[in-house]
């Protein structure tokens, strides 16, 4: 007998559910594409489950090029030439994993504006994959150069943007809208240079939510205050920064 639709997509959540246990995080990533192309809205957990194998798979490569990068650096200033071997080497492995990363990324944003927009049924989904598509425009960011670097941070900053105006009418407190306010500092601070915006954004949304922890549900406590503490380690770090350069 056929799966009804309801079991099909039990049964993609359950197999997304141990391919992630299992850390086989393209695994995950294709039962979850599978389940958006079905054209529902997502639940919360779905929606999680979908950041997850997306953010993974590309975590990695991230780190590979940034590792790559470094070693291109280095490469140059000990004046190997461009046809060395080893200078060769690594320009083959940064322009393969650049292009499994615009890959990625298009995937994820074309799922966001095709299925998961137009299906949001919460305020607070529709922050999630305006966030989401912030996030997504940054990491192209991180691997572009000139013209296209500009024009993939400025679809960020739109995309961050419309997530902070639907957020204000989220509690202080909720994941989703501390979670905005991290990544979009992080935006200002590591792609935009501007420590003074980052550190006002997440400043603000530090003691916002600080002045409403007593109505904070136990059920979003842990997540709260995870990030409430990453926010606060970057107000530290960025804050030192600023002084220390203020000295030189």
């Amino acid at each position: 007998m056929a799966e009804s639709a309801d079991e099909k997509r039990q049964t993609m959540v359950d197999r997304a559910k141990m391919a992630e246990h299992a850390e086989q995080y393209e695994d995950m990533a294709k039962w979850m594409k599978e389940l958006v192309e079905m054209d529902v809205a997502l639940t919360e957990e779905e929606r999680n489950l979908l950041s997850v194998a997306y953010k993974n798979m590309l975590g990695a490569r991230r780190s590979a090029w940034r590792v790559v990068k470094s070693s291109e650096e280095k490469q140059a200033e000990q004046g190997l030439e461009e046809t060395d071997n080893k200078r060769k080497a690594s320009k083959w492995l940064r322009e393969k994993v650049v292009k499994e990363m615009n890959e990625m990324c298009g995937d994820v944003l074309a799922l966001i504006d095709k299925f998961l927009i137009p299906r949001v049924d919460t305020a607070e989904s529709e922050v999630f994959y305006h966030k989401m598509k912030g996030d997504y425009y940054r990491y192209l960011t991180e691997i572009s150069e000139g013209d296209e670097r500009e024009g993939v941070a400025t679809k960020a900053k739109e995309s961050y943007e419309k997530a902070h105006e639907k957020a204000a009418g989220l509690p202080t407190t909720n994941p989703v809208r501390l979670g905005l306010a991290l990544n979009f500092s992080v935006f200002h601070y590591e792609i935009r240079n501007n420590p003074e915006e980052a550190c006002r954004l997440a400043k603000e949304a530090f003691d916002d939510a600080c002045k409403d922890l007593d109505q904070l549900q136990e059920d979003s406590y842990k997540d709260c205050t995870l990030i409430m503490q990453l926010l606060r380690d970057n107000l530290t770090l960025w804050t030192s920064e600023q002084e220390d350069q203020g000295e030189d």
